[in-house]
C-alpha cells in the first residue's frame, strides 16, 4: 500500500466518527482548546484528547501546547486529498445518472 493510500485510509477512518466530524466543524471556525472541543459534546478531556489524537494521526489537526493547555487547529490539506479521491467517483456517478436521465426522457416520448 502506498503512503498516499495509507494517508487516505487514516483520513476516512478519522472522518467516520461523528464526534470527530463535529470537532473538525468547530476547528473550521478557528483554533480551539481541547476543553472547548469537549464541552458541547459532553465528554471528558481525556476522551476528547483521544479523538484529537486520531485527527492528528490523519494529519487533519495540529496541536500546540502552552503549559497545560492544548490548542488545536485545522489542517485542511488531507481533506483536499480526500475530496480529489471522491471527485473521481463523482464523475463516474454523474455520467451514469446522465445516461439514466436520457433513457428515461427517451422512454417518455
Amino acid at each position: 500500500m502506498s503512503a498516499a493510500a495509507s494517508g487516505l485510509d487514516q483520513v476516512f477512518h478519522a472522518l467516520a466518527d461523528p464526534t470527530r466530524r463535529a470537532m473538525l466543524g468547530k476547528l473550521a471556525e478557528g483554533e480551539r482548546r481541547i476543553g472547548e472541543l469537549a464541552a458541547p459534546l459532553a465528554m471528558s478531556l481525556a476522551a476528547a484528547s483521544k479523538h484529537v489524537r486520531v485527527l492528528e494521526q490523519a494529519g487533519l489537526v495540529r496541536r500546540r501546547v502552552e503549559g497545560r493547555v492544548h490548542h488545536c487547529g485545522l489542517e485542511a490539506g488531507p481533506l483536499r486529498d480526500a475530496q480529489a479521491w471522491l471527485a473521481h467517483y463523482q464523475r463516474f456517478w454523474t455520467a451514469r445518472l446522465d445516461t439514466l436521465e436520457a433513457l428515461l426522457r427517451d422512454g417518455d416520448g
